[in-house]
């Protein structure tokens, strides 16, 4: 643990973002997930679902999580299956 106090502090706020980001990484991922599952077994929801996937991945790169390189190949996959 660092002694000066603007260190420390950068550690509390590091650990905080790092939370952020893996929980809407996470939820990027999950949402990729489940669109990818309605799609291949064709259910009623698949747009919800895509539109709700295309958002979370935007949002990943907006905040710079993903890189927009990586956003646009996801998002073209996905509008494959749509």
């Amino acid at each position: 643990m660092p002694q000066i106090k603007s260190a420390i502090k950068r550690v509390k706020s590091a650990d905080k973002a790092n939370l952020r980001n893996n929980a809407q990484r996470s939820a990027m991922r999950s949402a990729i997930k489940n669109f990818e599952i309605v799609a291949a077994n064709n259910g009623e929801n698949k747009d919800e679902l895509f539109r709700a996937a295309e958002r979370a991945i935007d949002m990943a790169k907006s905040k710079g999580l993903i890189k927009a390189n990586k956003a646009a190949r996801d998002k073209s996959r996905l509008s494959k299956l749509n």
